[in-house]
């Protein structure tokens, strides 16, 4: 497996127009776009920053994972995820290693991207999300 960089952070918020305030107007990034994922139940707003971006996630659902992330562990850090050169190259080489997956195949992602979580109880408690774009 090649990771190639840190692709994104993902920042679980309640809101993120209240939540992009911090990020545009006090560090001055820009707000790239915003994107609607139906089957995450999520909006999406991307920061780049660098060769990485910053991605605010905001469920559109009480029933979605960053809603329930959010009544768990509050607002905050809830991803990193690393850019791989080929994810589905990736994960059977996890799986072969014994890596417990979220996400045995890659599924579309915000962007564009093929995505797949690994699960926190293999990665020390660190949510991991593998991306590759093309």
């Amino acid at each position: 497996m090649k990771i190639l960089k840190i692709d994104h952070l993902g920042i679980a918020v309640k809101s993120i127009d209240q939540g992009k305030n911090f990020w545009t107007e006090i560090l001055g990034l820009t707000h790239e776009f915003s994107e609607t994922v139906e089957e995450q139940k999520v909006t999406t707003a991307f920061l780049p920053i660098g060769n990485s971006e910053v991605e605010l996630l905001e469920s559109t659902s009480p029933e979605g994972p960053i809603a329930k992330y959010i009544d768990k562990k509050g607002e905050g850090i809830q991803h990193v995820a690393f850019r791989v050169e080929n994810i589905e190259e990736a994960l059977a080489e996890l799986k072969e290693k014994g890596v417990k997956l979220i996400d045995e195949k890659p599924r579309k992602g915000a962007g564009g991207a093929l995505i797949a979580f690994l699960h926190p109880k293999a990665t020390n408690g660190v949510l991991v999300e593998l991306c590759e774009r093309k």
